[in-house]
């Protein structure tokens, strides 16, 4: 079975690790967070990095440590993953949803303006599957109504977006955008310490509050007095001497996920029946994970396709379903007869091939061969 990802560790991922378990520092401090930290926040253009144990983690600090507060809303797109709607509710707010673009499938920067109302917060734009959302309307819809932005970059660790705003004009990462931005290092990640994630902003009062945030709002001077309530949200050294090691591949990581996407381009470009993925002139795509979109007229949905792919020996899985479309959300009376038509098309007709960086040419050579075989061409 071709997977859909899997990890490279063929760096210096052993010998850091050996480090951690032969100095003792294998718990939440250690020279290899702090150079996680540091190191991540400086390629993405932030100040400060705090990392956390997961990415759903970094945006509960976010949107803890923004006060946002019972009532206050957060305008995110429908096509996402839950974590974001997650992060939102479980502080008291109340998530506002967008639909996607057709084409990059990221949040419709066009019907954000429309949703804003006096109870607005923030904007937690969320960029999908290695390509980035439009920021710039975004940017300028936060400066003009005083908004937050909560930037989830889970899925775009490098990519790159043209701002031509005269303040950040010319090619930024995602990361470097929000007032607080938010990583995943999940294994299926571009860099992955296992389980573990970030947070990144400019701030350096509300990084220090995120710091107290993810470690139970311990106090220096007196540590087991807890004038606020924390979790315990830390990241241990031995993850992190993962992401360290791995930073130091990120060019090379990169530039074999672009490898992998070309080849598919390459391959699967006559094929009619399927939209393949864009790249924005706008954008320079990480393609964390490689999707595609079965037409009406290919005769199957995701779910029936990607079975048949398994029978064929390929892994994939089906495209996010909206936030809209969540039993569990529509439970607590959220998004009730709300429609987001472009989310509810890709939820049904979208899955994303084998993307890991461990996959070769020839494997890629297998899962475009099974491709053709399921649609008939």
């Amino acid at each position: 079975m071709i997977p859909v990802s899997e990890p490279d560790l063929s760096g210096n991922e052993l010998d850091y690790i050996t480090d951690c378990v032969k100095t003792g520092w294998i718990s939440s401090a250690g020279n290899y967070i702090t150079a996680f930290e540091s190191g991540w926040a400086a390629y993405c253009g932030k100040k400060f990095g705090i990392a956390v144990s997961n990415g759903t983690t970094a945006l509960d600090v976010a949107v803890h440590c923004l006060g946002i507060k019972p009532g206050d809303e957060v305008i995110l797109p429908s096509f996402t993953i839950i974590s974001c709607a997650l992060a939102v509710v479980r502080n008291g707010g109340v998530p506002v949803l967008v639909d996607c673009d057709p084409v990059t499938w990221t949040m419709d920067t066009g019907q954000v303006r429309k949703k804003i109302t006096a109870r607005t917060k923030a904007i937690m734009p969320v960029h999908i599957y290695g390509h980035p959302v439009d920021m710039d309307p975004i940017l300028e819809l936060a400066e003009e109504n005083n908004l937050a932005i909560i930037e989830d970059a889970a899925e775009a660790h490098g990519a790159m977006y043209l701002s031509t705003r005269n303040s950040g004009k010319g090619w930024r990462r995602c990361g470097s955008f929000g007032t607080f931005s938010c990583f995943s290092f999940y294994a299926n990640k571009l860099i992955t310490t296992g389980e573990g994630g970030m947070v990144l902003t400019d701030d350096a009062a509300l990084a220090e509050k995120a710091r107290a945030y993810r470690d139970l709002c311990f106090q220096r001077e007196r540590r087991f007095c807890h004038e606020h309530l924390g979790n315990n949200y830390r990241l241990t050294n031995l993850q992190a001497a993962l992401g360290v090691a791995q930073m130091e591949r990120m060019d090379a990581i990169i530039e074999r996920k672009r490898h992998i996407a070309g080849e598919y381009n390459r391959q699967l470009q006559d094929i009619t029946g399927i939209q393949l993925p864009a790249e924005k002139p706008f954008a320079r795509s990480v393609y964390w994970m490689y999707g595609i979109v079965l037409s009406e007229t290919s005769g199957t949905d995701n779910r029936t396709f990607s079975d048949s792919l398994r029978e064929r020996g390929v892994e994939s899985r089906p495209f996010f379903i909206g936030m809209h479309e969540q039993p569990a959300l529509k439970k607590l009376g959220l998004f009730l007869n709300e429609q987001y038509p472009v989310t509810e098309r890709l939820a049904r007709r979208g899955l994303y091939l084998p993307t890991g960086l461990t996959l070769t040419d020839g494997q890629v050579c297998e899962v475009t061969a099974a491709v053709r075989a399921v649609l008939g061409r």
